[in-house]
């Protein structure tokens, strides 16, 4: 019978996994950018950026920043984006080959403008009775069709320039169908006699 794989590789010199032989104080986990940051690693990231604000590499501003920013990072990645750009950093030497290097922090989503354009049409809606509806409208569905393309954010404004947009619509033409009503059921509209 064949033993299974061990999760970790073992090092060199190093027999294949037996559960009664410890792995060496030497041996260490590869660590990835997802990976939970422990609070020493968090003291690390902290002693980097209070020797790099010694050093005039930061200045009070931006070191209060990420001093908030590494007590409350979870992962390496957050710590490596905070510590990076400085001489030390925050990660453990068995770290794997070219990481530190390679990865970079997610670019930031930007919101999509059609979807900001429907929302801000749906509120001017309040202030032109239902004139900025139909806009709205067609942006929320302009917005959610580049969105499902394109990955960017704001669904959440395209959806409610939608919702306002299909209520004023429907709120008017009630508004309309009771007026008809009305009219008709009182015999049109009264004119005056004639001479």
């Amino acid at each position: 019978m064949t033993e299974p794989p061990s999760r970790w590789p073992e090092p060199k010199g190093y027999a294949p996994a037996d559960p009664q032989r410890p792995r060496p104080a030497s041996y260490a986990m590869p660590v990835t950018p997802d990976m939970r940051a422990a609070n020493a690693d968090r003291e690390r990231a902290v002693d980097v950026l209070k020797a790099a604000f010694a050093e005039g590499r930061l200045d009070q501003d931006e070191y209060n920043d990420r001093m908030g920013r590494a007590y409350n990072a979870r992962t390496y990645g957050e710590l490596v984006a905070l510590t990076g750009d400085l001489p030390a950093g925050p990660l453990p030497v068995a770290m794997a080959h070219g990481w530190q290097q390679a990865w970079q922090p997610p670019p930031v989503q930007r919101t999509n403008s059609m979807a900001t354009a429907a929302l801000v049409l749906a509120v001017l809606e309040f202030f032109t009775m239902g004139l900025t509806a139909i806009p709205a409208i067609i942006c929320g569905h302009i917005a959610r069709s580049q969105i499902r393309r394109t990955s960017e954010q704001g669904d959440g404004m395209a959806v409610a320039g939608l919702v306002f947009g299909y209520l004023a619509v429907g709120l008017g033409l009630f508004i309309a169908l009771i007026a008809v009503v009305t009219i008709t059921h009182s015999g049109g509209i009264a004119t005056p006699p004639g001479p």
